[in-house]
């Protein structure tokens, strides 16, 4: 932890309170501190998690309301600060923290048709769109993949800075200004990280699309001209 780090609490609810408690939460973020702003986590597919911003001095806390038996699936290892009667470690015990993974073949089959539209827009002049589709394939492909080869949490680019300082040089080049020379270096820059990743960390059984990849890259060689 460091001073810029927020606080994650999951709140382990008897199973038949949990609707009472979810209409009842914000009440209790609010009980805990001088709450700003509170709001659920709709917005990263998670209704179950409440949002939160205390302060002064700002704070963001992330409370998390499961049902009890539902604490065993966890990404992160927790540590039990209240247990009413044991139950809640017996339901953490049950079951190891697992972090999703990237699925290498997942990403496979659709990498080559992500480099065909971010192509397609930067030949039509949506750059916006382009670096939008640019900055998805280095959160979704390349931080994950990049993360995940040195044993670390594949949660995106966090941390990335720390714990890949060696591609650091090669990550900044995927970073794009709203220009179409810069959007397609971008995204070459994007396909040679994805190849070097792809090629280091495959699996025996990894289906390549070379077809979708040949014609993918066919068609988008042309709109990286030099100046």
């Amino acid at each position: 932890m460091d001073a810029h780090s927020d606080l994650d609490f999951v709140v382990a609810i008897e199973p038949a309170h949990v609707e009472a408690v979810m209409l009842e939460r914000e009440a209790i973020a609010a009980s805990l501190g001088p709450l700003l702003a509170a709001f659920p986590g709709d917005h990263v597919g998670e209704a179950r998690l409440l949002i939160c911003l205390y302060g002064p001095p700002l704070l963001h806390v992330d409370l998390k309301f499961v049902a009890l038996p539902d604490a065993a699936r966890r990404v992160d290892e927790n540590r039990i600060l209240f247990d009413r009667d044991g139950r809640l470690a017996d339901v953490l015990a049950s079951a190891e923290p697992l972090y999703p993974q990237p699925r290498l073949q997942w990403i496979e089959d659709r990498f080559w048709a992500w480099v065909h539209y971010i192509a397609g827009k930067i030949a039509r002049g949506e750059l916006f769109e382009a670096i939008d589709a640019i900055g998805f394939l280095r959160a979704r492909v390349i931080g994950p993949l990049a993360l995940a080869e040195i044993g670390a949490t594949p949660n995106g680019v966090r941390r990335f800075e720390t714990l890949r300082p060696d591609l650091v040089p090669a990550l900044r080049e995927t970073l794009a200004f709203h220009e179409p020379h810069s959007c397609a270096r971008a995204l070459r820059a994007s396909i040679a990280l994805y190849h070097g990743l792809r090629d280091r960390t495959a699996p025996p059984d990894l289906a390549y699309r070379r077809d979708a990849e040949r014609e993918a890259i066919a068609f988008f060689e042309p709109l990286e001209m030099p100046r």
